[in-house]
Parts: C-alpha cells; sequence; structure tokens
C-alpha cells in the first residue's frame, strides 16, 4: 500500500491556529454537548474556519466513535463520532484528528462539530 501523501501547509494553502478569546457552546437541543473558552480557530486555505474545541469541555459521555475516517493530507488522519440524542444517533457529526501532522499539532485533544448539524 502506497504511503499517504504528506503537505506542508504554505502561501498556496495556508493554515493558521489561533486561540478564540470568546466562548463556544455547542447545543443539541436543549442538551449542552460542548462548552469552553479554550477553543482554537483553524482557518485552512478558503474553508470556514473551524472551532476546535478540548475533550475536557465536551461531554464525551455523549459521543460515540464510529468506524468513518478520511484523511486530509495537511492535518493527517481523522476520526469520527456520533452524539447520541433523544434515543436516535446523529451520525458522524464531530470529528478529531487525534495525532495531527506537526504544522497542526496543537489541535490534538480537540474535537470539532459540524456547525449545520447543531
Amino acid at each position: 500500500m502506497p504511503a499517504k501523501p504528506m503537505k506542508i501547509p504554505g502561501p498556496d494553502h495556508p493554515i493558521t491556529v489561533t486561540p478564540n478569546p470568546g466562548r463556544v457552546v455547542v447545543r443539541l437541543g436543549g442538551r449542552i454537548v460542548a462548552d469552553t473558552r479554550n477553543a482554537l480557530t483553524l482557518r485552512e486555505a478558503s474553508y470556514p474556519a473551524v472551532q476546535y474545541i478540548p475533550r475536557a469541555d465536551v461531554a464525551m459521555a455523549l459521543l460515540q466513535p464510529t468506524d468513518h475516517a478520511t484523511y486530509c493530507p495537511y492535518k493527517g488522519d481523522c476520526c469520527y463520532f456520533s452524539v447520541i440524542s433523544g434515543g436516535g444517533l446523529l451520525e458522524n457529526a464531530v470529528w478529531s484528528y487525534q495525532a495531527p501532522y506537526d504544522a497542526v499539532a496543537v489541535i490534538r485533544d480537540h474535537l470539532a462539530f459540524y456547525p449545520d448539524r447543531f
């Protein structure tokens, strides 16, 4: 199996990660899934900014790991979680880079949520 390509962010594909000075709350219905003042804002090329929330500030008991996985040549392997909600599952709604590449290592131990699903 060929090795996965790894790319370094640069002028043609910039990535920045900065602390978010505000509070980020993720709700599903009336339930708080995450609440933090320690989010990181990742900006990548022309994509919308993504909030990465420390695991310590996420109700991990509501999350269930899935078999879904993707790969980003700039960030690495990505795993996904579904959210347990009122007897059902919101499938693959949360993602995490558990061993991100050095350029974005600061997002390790953080989770991101699809904003259109919460």
